[in-house]
């Protein structure tokens, strides 16, 4: 009898091992993918003054939509949490639609071949951007689901494993994503 409850002791311990493995495992997956979203960010941090100075070159007098994208750029910058920064990165985008409104009505910008390149880089850094957020998001629910299911969520309350949030749009980014964007050739 003794020896069948040191094998339960046993596998009961090897059990709480295995669970508390998995979910380091998956919250270090989690970080992870935060990273890649996080060398995105930079690389549009990067990108932003170069695009607000071409766009400035042709446009000084809208000097508030340049102000607020600097502010905007600077506040996502500071970092903080993830529901922070998801904010911060809202704040962001918008900044940059409106600095992308303001060059439509300006026909030179768009001819320039330098803001057509910023167009492209800002383009493609956005939809890594999109990708990484995705993994990122598919990471955490991941995470959420092995933290909320049993046995699991017994290790997870003993050793503070909790659920953790999605970086997401907000609404005005979902409703840009969505739409496409309009193309006209006449002028």
């Amino acid at each position: 009898m003794g020896n069948w409850i040191l094998w339960g002791v046993v596998a009961f311990a090897g059990l709480l091992i295995l669970l508390y493995n998995r979910l380091v495992a998956l919250r270090q997956t989690r970080k992870n993918a935060f990273s890649d979203i996080d060398v995105q960010l930079k690389l549009r941090y990067d990108l932003i003054p170069n695009l607000v100075e071409t766009v400035k070159g042709y446009a000084a007098h809208e000097k508030g939509v340049f102000e607020q994208v600097t502010a905007a750029r600077a506040t996502a910058m500071r970092g903080g949490s993830i529901g922070e920064r998801a904010q911060a990165e809202s704040a962001l985008g918008s900044a940059m639609m409106n600095l992308m409104a303001v060059a439509e009505n300006y026909p030179a910008l768009k001819a320039s071949e330098n803001f057509r390149q910023l167009q492209t880089d800002l383009s493609d850094i956005e939809n890594k951007i999109a990708a990484a957020r995705r993994f990122f998001n598919n990471a955490t629910s991941e995470y959420n689901s092995a933290v909320q299911q049993f046995p699991a969520v017994l290790v997870a309350k003993m050793f503070g494993f909790n659920e953790e949030i999605f970086f997401e749009l907000d609404a005005a980014e979902q409703q840009a994503v969505k739409t496409a964007p309009k193309v006209s050739f006449g002028s």
